[in-house]
């Protein structure tokens, strides 16, 4: 089978492989105690919610990846999705308990069972009622990652093409998959060296687990030398007697649990507590959809969560699952009458004494060290990896370490950890860790980091409620949504059916938008039009000490505008146009109108943000140039290219230059202690200006105003710029300067200063996907 794979595939085309991850967790308060409120509303329905939903317990959260081809992609969303959750908690106080084992753990009776909606919604309730009984719902608290694996399309009909057995492509993955499984529970026990993670437990846990451990005070249970409490043979999360399901085949399989079930050992097939599963097409009719379809893909559910990795699973773990999938395909058997049986002693074993430096473990009935073997099944990993050249050096070398250096796996360190400060403070203090990381990048969104920033808002809203999102092309910003069969495409976030072809036609007309604004009884700045330098150069002197503003006819973000506030000379009014030229061949010429301007977003029909554009500028402190004040605001976290970033860096260039100029100043004048310096006249936060939230504060006239400015157009999105000089006073003059048919929203969501605003809801709201 290898040199199939050898002189068939390329090592891409072998690694590539169906990824997901299903990562359990609980939500606690900051003194570590489970939290007893609903799960969160803005979730949405339980059971519709492809992404975020809940386990046993309302308290306890589950993440779900798609399937991704790639290790990359797959952690990326993982982390996406438990930023989303930690943000949504914390607005609650609550953190995301990084642990397996439980917190601070009430009674059962106090223990929340999950609720649901409609007849699908009750059956999943009696069912987790059924478990409370059964098990005790302190045991469903237990939390880990699920490993969901399948071979790619091409590896596998590769693999059955040239074998060329007389079997059905069906019968062929069946029997992939199931050699597959039978290995991984004969080596399941070295996963749970290298990536256990529960040395102990909290006092509040089960008494008789606690007693299977030591007391080493701050309310803490340690295993001396365990490494999976949750694998274990008290702590853990199992069957009440031990089940050995018949893996010869799909009907062998299926005639054990049939039995199992009527023996009344389980109620049905999911309840077989397995270390790894085969997963069916219909997992609502799991046995008859394994009959008819096949196996679909495996779920391995060793893995402890990971402290020390926010998504509960290291991305090089994961790597390193992949190539150990390829191994256990390609490593021979041995059949024996208890198999199993030994499989689970070496489970129980090295989850509580993995760390003992002369384990012995059952290697076909023989007794052998842990060490050497596990030295041994990694060097056959080491040898597949470099046989087919797969490059996955790293990873390997990292579980070879951790065999070699018992002190570097995860076990150990968290044991170390909750000896010093406890079971809860230590994974408090880690959930906290996480909490503040998550905050400090909670404008980028895992995975989407090179779409552009409103996009990455919108999916952001869209994963958390549970709207399906299919990305389709990042250069263009391109995403499909999905819910209850309603879908809609979506580029650069505003761009939707809602609004007509027509309308951005309009607006990028700034000629025909001050048309159609006078026809609606909107005051406009009056002006003209040229079509070339020459014609300016013959017109613009009668503008010679008058304020206006000159800009190109059709362009956004504030490229090529020019303020002459405090009027110009020719020469400087003709190097206005001269930039305007640049973005258009057509520029105009306007009336300045004093004030200040102000940005409302209008999304169907509400206002729904407004706030003031600050032009780019920085504070003197005495001692620093211009150029250096400049460097150090563009150090604010905010700020980058302005398209994947909430806030653009400020650039120096030919206008802020002339500017400067006009002020006497250069970047190299040393402004006064809190003298604040302008260097430019427009405000676009696309060219370095401040974001600075006014939505309250707004007089509702005005907002009005920009709702009436919108309608004219029938824009269901819209930007509307107004300049006012009294922002609290309905009678104040203004005039509305601009209309923007792809209005920027990140400078509201993420503003320099102020409240920041939700504005993925109200995106998907306009277009119909929430109410």
């Amino acid at each position: 089978m290898i040199e199939i794979l050898k002189n068939k595939m390329t090592p891409e085309s072998i690694l590539t492989a169906g990824f997901g991850v299903e990562r359990e967790g609980l939500r606690v308060t900051q003194q570590g105690r489970l939290a007893l409120t609903p799960h969160p509303p803005i979730f949405g329905d339980k059971l519709k919610n492809p992404y975020i939903t809940t386990d046993f317990s309302e308290s306890q959260i589950e993440l779900v990846t798609p399937v991704f081809y790639s290790v990359d992609e797959t952690y990326d969303f993982l982390e996406a999705l438990t930023d989303i959750v930690i943000g949504e908690i914390g607005e609650n106080s609550e953190l995301f308990w990084p642990y397996s084992m439980p917190c601070n753990i009430p009674d059962d009776n106090q223990i929340p069972i999950a609720s649901y909606q409609g007849e699908e919604g009750k059956k999943a309730r009696q069912y987790r009622e059924k478990l409370m009984v059964k098990y005790g719902g302190k045991r469903q608290l237990i939390s880990g990652i699920h490993y969901n694996f399948s071979f790619g399309e091409e590896f596998l009909v590769t693999l059955w093409q040239e074998l060329g057995t007389e079997e059905s492509y069906k019968e062929f993955k069946d029997r992939i998959y199931l050699k597959v499984l039978r290995n991984f529970l004969r080596y399941r026990w070295l996963i749970i060296y290298l990536m256990g993670c529960t040395p102990g437990l909290h006092n509040s846990y089960i008494e008789e687990c606690l007693q299977c451990m030591g007391d080493c005070g701050n309310d803490t249970y340690l295993s001396p030398g365990g490494t999976s409490a949750r694998n274990g043979s008290c702590s853990g999360y199992k069957n009440e007697i031990d089940l050995y399901p018949d893996y010869s085949s799909i009907k062998d399989f299926i005639g054990s649990i049939d039995e199992f079930v009527e023996r009344g050992d389980i109620s049905e097939a999911k309840e077989l507590y397995a270390q790894i599963r085969l997963k069916p097409k219909d997992y609502r009719n799991v046995l008859d959809s394994l009959a008819k379809d096949g196996i679909q893909y495996l779920e391995i559910r060793t893995l402890d969560l990971n402290v020390f990795d926010k998504c509960g699973i290291a991305k090089i773990d994961l790597e390193f699952m992949n190539v150990f999938m390829l191994f256990l395909l390609l490593e021979g058997e041995e059949f024996f009458d208890t198999w199993q049986q030994e499989a689970l002693i070496n489970e129980v074993a090295v989850a509580e004494h993995g760390l003992e430096p002369d384990l012995e473990l059952l290697d076909h009935r023989h007794w052998t060290l842990k060490t050497a073997w596990a030295d041994d099944i990694l060097e056959k990993v080491a040898e597949v990896n470099e046989y087919l050249s797969l490059n996955q050096e790293k990873c390997i070398k990292e579980m070879q370490n951790r065999v070699k250096n018992p002190e570097t796996t995860y076990a150990h360190r968290l044991k170390l950890l909750m000896q010093e400060k406890g079971c809860l403070d230590a994974n408090l203090e880690v959930a906290k860790g996480y909490k503040k990381q998550s905050d400090e990048d909670h404008y980028r969104l895992k995975g989407f980091e090179n779409w552009e920033m409103s996009t990455q808002i919108l999916i952001k809203e869209a994963l958390t409620r549970g709207i399906k999102v299919k990305p389709l092309d990042a250069a263009d910003n391109i995403v499909r949504l999905e819910k209850n069969g309603h879908r809609e495409y979506v580029k650069q976030a505003t761009k939707t059916s809602v609004d007509n072809y027509i309308t951005p036609l309009l607006m990028e007309n700034k000629v025909v938008t001050k048309i159609i604004l006078k026809e609606n009884g909107l005051p406009v700045p009056d002006g003209e039009e040229y079509f070339s330098l020459w014609e300016a150069k013959q017109k613009l002197v009668k503008y010679v000490g008058k304020k206006v503003v000159i800009k190109p006819k059709s362009t956004n973000f504030g490229l090529g505008i020019c303020i002459f506030d405090q009027g110009g000379t020719l020469a400087e009014l003709l190097e206005g146009a001269r930039i305007a030229f640049e973005h258009d061949n057509t520029i105009l010429i306007e009336d300045y109108i004093p004030g200040l301007e102000y940005r409302f977003l209008t999304m169907g029909d509400e206002v729904v943000a407004v706030l003031h554009r600050r032009p780019a500028n920085v504070i003197g402190d005495g001692s620093a140039t211009i150029q250096q004040l400049i460097d150090e605001k563009n150090k604010h976290p905010y700020r980058g290219d302005g398209h994947t970033s909430p806030l653009k860096k400020i650039e120096l260039d030919d206008q802020s230059r002339m500017f400067l100029k006009k002020q006497g100043l250069t970047n190299q004048s040393v402004p006064t202690k809190g003298e604040m310096i302008f260097l430019r006249g427009n405000s676009n936060i696309s060219t370095g200006g401040d974001s600075i939230d006014f939505t309250e504060k707004m007089h509702p006239y005005f907002s009005e105003i920009a709702l009436n400015a919108a309608s004219a157009f029938s824009a269901k999105f819209c930007g509307v710029d107004i300049i006012l000089e009294d922002y609290s006073n309905p009678d104040s003059n203004y005039g509305i300067i601009e209309l923007n048919f792809n209005p920027m929203i990140v400078m509201h969501a993420y503003p320099y200063e102020g409240k920041e605003r939700r504005l993925g809801y109200n995106i998907l709201k306009t277009i119909g996907l929430v109410d």
